[in-house]
C-alpha cells in the first residue's frame, strides 16, 4: 500500500508531477507523447517514469516500439482524488503541455483493447 509521504515525494519533482497529471487527465500516454508534451529528452522522461513506476503510481506496457504509461488502477481512491483535484485546480499550469500533446505530429496509434 502506498503511503502519503511516498505519493507526495513522487510528485515533488515538476517533471514527475506534470507527467502524472497529464496521464491522469489524458489517460495512457507513451514516452514519445510525454517527451513532446513536456518538451524534454527521452532519457530524462524515461528516468522520471521509471521512478513513478517503481513507486507504484504508474504501470507500463509495451506495444511494438512504444512504451505506454497509465495510472496504477490499484491505487487507493484518495490518490485518484488528489490527482483529479490537483489537475482540475491547475489546468492553466498544464495548458501548454496539453496543447503540445494535442498538436503532436505522428502520435502513436493504440491497439484496441481485447479484454
Amino acid at each position: 500500500m502506498i503511503t502519503p509521504p511516498e505519493v507526495f515525494k513522487s510528485l515533488a519533482d515538476e517533471t514527475r508531477a506534470r507527467a502524472t497529471l497529464l496521464i491522469a487527465t489524458q489517460g495512457e500516454l507513451c514516452v514519445c507523447e510525454l517527451m513532446c508534451a513536456l518538451d524534454d529528452s527521452q532519457p530524462k522522461i524515461s528516468r522520471h517514469l521509471a521512478q513513478l513506476r517503481s513507486n507504484g503510481l504508474l504501470l507500463d506496457r509495451r506495444q511494438g516500439q512504444w512504451v505506454y504509461y497509465r495510472l496504477n488502477p490499484a491505487l487507493p481512491a484518495w490518490v485518484h482524488d488528489i490527482l483529479r483535484t490537483t489537475a482540475q485546480a491547475n489546468a492553466d499550469w498544464l495548458k501548454n503541455n496539453a496543447s503540445r500533446l494535442q498538436h503532436m505530429d505522428g502520435r502513436p496509434v493504440r491497439d484496441a483493447a481485447c479484454c
